[in-house]
């Protein structure tokens, strides 16, 4: 039996996902539901095996281990970036795949 880990969403997590469905919504409202339900599910499936999950292109610049999930596809693809400690994720960031990557000090 596997371990279950507890999800934790950041403030800097949760105004990227704002960002990102006020974005979406003003194409296409039904879609924006859509894609914040999809987005929830796949956060909410790190309660289980986060470390499945390949480390970050950012983890070089941090002292934590930061690792990637990979959300949507072609132009809309967001990375949400988190660490693992013990048995908690921490859901760091959400950015769309066209944001530069973070490195320490980025005003986001």
């Amino acid at each position: 039996m596997s371990s279950r880990y507890q999800v934790i969403i950041q403030s800097e997590a949760e105004q990227g996902i704002k960002e990102a469905y006020l974005w979406v919504s003003n194409y296409s409202p039904r879609q924006a539901r859509s894609w914040l339900e999809g987005l929830y599910k796949l956060i909410l499936s790190l309660e289980q095996m986060p470390l499945r999950c390949s480390l970050a292109f950012e983890n070089d610049f941090f002292e934590e281990e930061i690792r990637l999930l990979i959300y949507g596809r072609g132009n809309n693809t967001y990375k949400i970036l988190f660490t693992v400690i013990e048995n908690t994720v921490q859901i760091l960031f959400i950015r769309h795949s066209a944001q530069s990557p973070l490195v320490p000090n980025d005003d986001q």
